[in-house]
C-alpha cells in the first residue's frame, strides 16, 4: 500500500527523533545493556503477524522493545571491543543511503554511489599513504576485506605458477603455502577457510611477547617453501596493538616471489597519524591490506576496505559478469569488480562524508587522542596494588591483569570478578580476553567521543571495582 506524504514524514521524523534522543542520552546512561539476550528474546517473541499494522506503530514498538537491550557502543566510555562509535555525520549519510536505496552493483545503475566510492578510494589511499594506483573494494568489514585481499593473493601466486584458479578452481592446483603469525586474528583464519586454503594447514610463525611475528623465524620458514607462497602480516594485534616487522617480512617474501597481505583492521589507521606512523614502517611495501571503516574512521557498521596493489589480480578474483550487467570502459571503475557482492548498500556515501567532515587532520588528531587516553588509563591502573598492565601501550590497546603475583587460577578469578563488577556498575564497559593463557581485562580506546576526561573517569571506576573485589577477597580469606 502506498504511503502518502504525511505518513512517510511521520514515520521518518519519529525514527529521527528517537535516534537523536538515544545519542543525546548515551553518555549519561549505564555503558551496558540493561537486559540480557535471553530477556530480549522474550521481549521480541510474538506470533507470526497474520496482518500488517501501521508503519508508525511498528517503529514505535521496535524502539520500545529494543531500547533495554542496546549496548552503549556509541558512548564515550565503551572499551569492550575494537569498534568505532558510528559518528553522527556518517550516520546521517547512512540514513540517506538507506532512503536513496541505491544498489551499488555497478557504476551505470547508480552513478552517484559509484562516484562517491571512487572519490573516497582516492582519499583513503592518500590518508593511509598506500600506493595510489591500488584498487579499493568497499566491503562489509575486515573479515570480507581479508578474504578479498587473500583471494587476489591466491589468484596472483597461482597464476605465476601457471594455474588459473578462477577458471579451474583448486582441484589439481599447485599447493599454496600460507605463512601466518601465531597471534593472527581469527578473521584471517576464517578467510583462509572460505577460500579453500585451510585454517589448519598454514605454517604458523612464532611471535614475541606482543604478538609480533619473529622476523628470523619467518625468514627460515619461507626459505623452506618451494611453491606459491602467501604471507599474512598484522598491523595492530587485537590484544596488545603490536605491529609485525613489515620491512623484514617483505624483504624475505620478495626473495620467494611471495605475496604479503596485511590484516590492518584498526591498526592500519596508525598511518594516518604522524605520532604513530612509525609503527607501520614498511607496510606500504606489502601487496594487499584489509582495514575497517567502522573502527577508527567511525563510519556506521557494514563498512570495510579491501585494498590491493595489483588491481588486475583484484578484479580477476572478484569480477561478476552477466549479459544484463553494463560493462565498464577501460578507464572506468566498476564497483562489482572489487567485492564478492553484487547487491550491496552504497558504503561510499558514509565514507565520503566522514572523511570530508574530519579531514586528514581530524583523523590524525582522533588517533593521537585515543592513544593518549590508552596510556593515561594504563598509568592510572598500574598505580593500583597488585594490578599489572601486560603490554607496552604503543597504540590504543591496554590489557590488564588483576591479582598480580597470585596463582594463575586465582588471578583469573580476580580478573573475572573485576570485569563483572565494572560491567554491573555501568560507569564504563570493559570485556575480557585470554592472553598467553591468562585472563585479562582488555581496554580498546577507539570511540570518537572518548577524551582524556572520560578515560580517567573510566580508569577510576575500574580501580574502584578492583579495590572492592580485593577487599571482598581479603575478608573472605580472613
Amino acid at each position: 500500500m502506498r504511503q502518502n506524504g504525511e505518513e512517510l514524514r511521520s514515520i521518518l521524523d519519529f525514527a529521527a527523533d528517537k535516534a537523536t534522543a538515544y545519542r543525546e542520552e548515551i553518555a549519561a546512561r549505564p555503558q551496558r545493556a540493561e537486559r540480557s539476550y535471553a530477556e530480549m528474546c522474550q521481549d521480541f517473541a510474538m506470533p507470526t503477524p497474520e496482518k500488517g499494522c501501521g508503519g508508525l506503530e511498528v517503529i514505535s514498538d521496535l524502539v520500545a522493545r529494543a531500547a533495554p537491550g542496546l549496548n552503549a557502543m556509541t558512548g564515550p566510555r565503551f572499551f569492550g571491543w575494537v569498534i568505532g562509535a558510528s559518528h553522527p555525520v556518517g550516520v546521517a549519510a547512512d540514513w540517506l543511503t538507506s532512503a536513496w536505496g541505491q544498489n551499488t552493483g555497478n557504476h551505470t545503475a547508480t552513478p552517484a554511489a559509484a562516484a562517491a566510492e571512487a572519490a573516497a578510494e582516492g582519499w583513503l589511499l592518500d590518508i593511509l599513504d598506500l600506493p595510489r594506483s591500488a584498487s579499493v573494494g568497499f566491503v562489509t568489514g575486515a573479515t570480507v576485506a581479508n578474504m578479498t585481499g587473500l583471494a587476489a593473493a591466491r589468484s596472483a601466486v597461482l597464476r605465476r605458477a601457471g594455474w588459473d584458479v578462477e577458471a579451474d578452481g583448486l582441484i589439481g592446483a599447485p599447493p599454496v603455502d600460507v605463512l601466518i603469525g601465531d597471534d593472527a586474528h581469527t578473521t584471517v583464519f576464517a578467510a583462509l577457510q572460505i577460500l579453500g586454503l585451510g585454517h589448519r594447514r598454514v605454517r604458523r610463525i612464532a611471535t614475541d611477547t606482543a604478538g609480533r611475528i619473529d622476523a628470523d623465524a619467518f625468514a627460515r620458514e619461507i626459505d623452506a617453501c618451494d611453491g606459491p607462497v602467501i604471507a599474512v602480516a598484522q598491523a595492530g594485534q587485537i590484544n596488545t596493538g603490536g605491529f609485525d616487522p613489515f620491512a623484514r617480512i617483505v624483504e624475505a617474501a620478495r626473495g620467494r616471489n611471495a605475496w604479503v597481505h596485511v590484516d590492518g583492521a584498526f591498526g592500519l589507521w596508525a598511518r594516518a597519524c604522524p605520532e604513530t606512523v612509525a609503527l607501520t614502517e614498511g607496510v606500504d611495501g606489502c601487496d594487499s591490506w584489509a582495514v575497517d571503516g567502522h573502527k577508527w574512521l567511525q563510519t556506521p557498521y557494514d563498512c570495510g576496505y579491501a585494498i590491493v596493489r595489483d588491481a588486475d589480480a583484484h578484479r580477476r578474483s572478484m569480477t561478476a559478469a552477466a549479459s544484463y550487467l553494463p560493462g565498464a570502459g577501460a578507464d572506468e571503475r566498476d564497483p562489482s569488480h572489487l567485492t564478492p557482492e553484487l547487491s550491496r548498500r552504497a558504503r561510499g556515501f558514509a565514507t565520503w562524508a566522514i572523511i570530508r567532515h574530519l579531514g586528514r587532520q581530524g583523523i590524525a588528531d582522533m588517533v593521537a587522542r585515543h592513544c593518549r587516553c590508552a596510556r593515561l588509563m594504563a598509568e592510572r591502573l598500574s598505580a593500583e596494588p597488585d594490578v599489572a598492565v601486560l603490554n607496552d601501550v604503543e597504540l590504543n590497546q591496554v590489557i590488564v591483569r588483576f591479582g598480580a603475583g597470585e596463582t594463575p587460577e586465582r588471578g583469573d578469578a580476580l580478573t573475572h570478578a573485576v570485569i563483572a563488577r565494572v560491567q554491573e556498575d555501568g560507569v564504563c564497559f570493559a570485556g575480557g580476553a585470554q592472553w598467553r593463557g591468562q585472563w585479562v581485562m582488555r581496554l580498546s580506546v577507539i570511540s570518537w567521543p572518548t577524551d582524556e576526561e572520560e578515560a580517567m573517569r573510566s580508569a577510576e571506576a575500574i580501580a574502584k571495582a578492583w579495590q572492592a573485589v580485593r577487599s571482598d577477597a581479603v575478608q573472605l580469606a580472613g
